[in-house]
């Protein structure tokens, strides 16, 4: 099965195709197409832990204030 955002992926690349072709290769992946569907995986996991880690911040953003050792401030 054919990912369609691998495709436009590859469609867009223009003047980087050779590049990230070579970069494919070095890596061990058969085709552009391989590296491209990785590639997306790994954006697509990434993205995901993100949201995870941002909502767990969220709950604990509550800070308290710090009082001054002197009575002035």
């Amino acid at each position: 099965m054919e990912n369609r955002l691998v495709l436009e992926r590859i469609e867009n690349l223009r003047g980087k195709r050779a590049y990230e072709e070579k970069k494919a290769a070095k890596l061990g992946f058969l085709s552009l197409y391989d590296y491209l569907e990785d590639k997306l995986l790994r954006e697509a996991q990434a993205n995901e832990i993100t949201k995870e880690n941002s909502s767990i911040m969220q709950g604990r953003s509550t800070k308290k204030k710090k009082q001054s050792a002197c009575s002035c401030c």
